[in-house]
């Protein structure tokens, strides 16, 4: 088992306790295999029960988009791990439509649910207790696509825009209490997830699809789409102390495919 050591000889994350969300594949299960080996203590979540949850790793069954959901994993959060040093919002996603008219309104909110309410629901439970004990990491996840807006994903960019604007929000509301809150954006990663979607924007216009990945990634300026680790590298840094100045960033995690501001 690979270790990431902070020079005393132990696991940089030794003693730490985290949670990540869908971290039963992808970048999730990314995430909490490098959490692991760093020496973290980890709980992890997904809608249903799944077996290819990261081995050594704890797990918990509940839906991130509902309240309920979301009050459920911080009580196995405090029950299994005795509290979170570290919390990553890692769950997101979303189908293409033809268009922002053709979204539905039920859409636009599941999107909202899922992609920034989400990670608002499951802070507002569990930074009390990061406040508390004077310190913590918070990693959102969004995406690189906020940078071109528009067509078949305007949800998913919207809702994700959304996150970004709160996490730099409530990144200055904690820092005095030694809690530091980042956003990693990927570009396009090769993932379930993602395949999946791109095949159905394929299916769905093939010549939009074909068009939109030449100019945004066609090719990605480094030569290769993301690796769910390139993700779990980023996020491993930015829970560790080799950050501890570093609040209210944004890292964009793409290979140089999105333009930057």
């Amino acid at each position: 088992m690979a270790t990431t050591e902070n020079g005393s000889g132990k696991p940089e994350l030794a003693g730490k306790r985290a949670l990540v969300t869908g971290g039963s594949r992808g970048i999730g299960a990314a995430v909490v295999r490098r959490l692991l080996d760093a020496g973290a203590e980890v709980l992890t979540t997904a809608r249903t029960a799944a077996d290819t949850v990261p081995e050594g790793a704890a797990f918990v069954a509940a839906d991130v988009r509902t309240r309920a959901g979301a009050a459920a994993i911080a009580e196995a959060a405090r029950e299994t791990l005795g509290g979170v040093d570290v919390l990553v919002h890692n769950v997101g996603g979303a189908r293409p439509y033809e268009g922002t008219s053709a979204i539905p309104d039920e859409v636009w909110q599941d999107s909202l649910d899922l992609n920034y309410l989400a990670s608002v629901r499951l802070d507002s439970l569990l930074v009390p207790g990061m406040r508390k004990q004077g310190s913590g990491a918070i990693v959102h996840v969004s995406t690189a696509a906020v940078r071109t807006p528009g067509g078949p994903f305007l949800h998913y960019t919207a809702a994700k825009a959304a996150l970004e604007n709160y996490s730099r929000g409530l990144a200055l509301e904690l820092a005095p209490f030694g809690i530091r809150v980042n956003t990693v954006s990927p570009g396009r990663v090769t993932t379930p997830g993602g395949v999946r979607t791109r095949e159905q924007w394929a299916r769905m216009d093939p010549a939009q699809s074909q068009e939109a990945q030449s100019q945004d990634g066609g090719p990605v300026p480094l030569g290769r789409d993301g690796r769910p680790d390139d993700l779990a590298h980023t996020v491993l840094f930015l829970v560790s102390d080799r950050a501890d100045w570093l609040t209210g960033s944004n890292l964009v995690v793409d290979g140089g495919e999105f333009p930057r501001a």
